[in-house]
């Protein structure tokens, strides 16, 4: 048997042991089946545009047939982290809990049926009714950033210098507050890689791919566009140009049974 501590291991991550939370109670009339879908969601560059929050959800899949549980009501639809405006996720998780037992290829029929055309849905399992939900099952995620303006040796170089820190202060500014913390702990890891120049640029354009693992703790959350800034500030060197991102996608969350 692989534990906790084993699987986080595997996954880079040297968090404490997690608690669960209580299992769901499980009676004739209360839920009876628990699935975990994934999710393809567009990038949304307004609020809205995607669905946000339990009661958007729980409206698409009822309007698809699904059999949503209704007591308990708190927790029937869980999104495991939202999606930022302005990213892609191809594989976001969404756990809802049934009130009647059904196959696998009767639920996928019912969500398709209530989802908008751009959201897909890209698979599901079927896991154990009291098992803890997805939003306190995520430890990290995998983000695939595309960026222009800097040569792909450079950017390296100055990944190298962000890994090789002990600490990488920073700033996030929300409305009039700031809160200052440390970028370093929520990195796993960074890997750089040249990308082909977009079609009828003439090889003009440089781009390069970066592929990073952000942890995702319920204190702090590691976030894509934090670490395109960490590179162009101290201690990594100085770019020589400006880094312009194209596109982020949020590949994968991963929770404590990804090994």
């Amino acid at each position: 048997m692989v534990t906790q501590s084993r699987r986080t291991a595997r996954l880079g991550l040297d968090l404490p042991e997690r608690v669960d939370t209580p299992a769901l109670p499980v009676s004739p009339s209360g839920p009876r089946q628990r699935w975990r879908l994934y999710l393809r969601l567009p990038a949304a560059s307004q609020p809205g545009q995607n669905p946000a929050g339990a009661g958007a959800w729980t409206s698409l899949l009822e309007r698809g047939g699904l059999p949503l549980v209704t007591e308990p009501a708190k927790g029937r639809v869980v999104l495991a982290a939202q999606l930022p405006l302005g990213i892609a996720g191809e594989h976001e998780i969404l756990d809802v809990v049934l009130s009647t037992r059904l196959p696998a290829a009767d639920v996928r029929e019912r969500v398709r049926a209530g989802l908008p055309p751009d959201v897909q849905l890209v698979d599901l399992h079927d896991i154990w009714v009291g098992a803890p939900s997805a939003s306190t099952a995520v430890l990290a995620a995998d983000y695939r950033v595309e960026v222009a303006g800097v040569a792909s040796p450079v950017i390296q170089v100055a990944a190298e210098a962000l890994l090789a820190a002990s600490s990488l202060p920073c700033e996030r500014r929300r409305e009039k507050k700031t809160q200052a913390f440390d970028l370093r702990p929520l990195i796993i890891s960074i890997a750089v890689t040249a990308a082909p120049s977009p079609a009828g640029a003439g090889g003009e354009v440089q781009t390069t791919l970066l592929r990073t693992r952000l942890r995702h703790r319920p204190d702090a959350v590691g976030r894509p566009e934090d670490l395109v800034a960490a590179l162009a500030a101290p201690p990594a060197p100085p770019l020589g140009g400006a880094l312009r991102v194209l596109e982020i996608v949020r590949e994968r969350l991963l929770t404590g049974d990804d090994v």
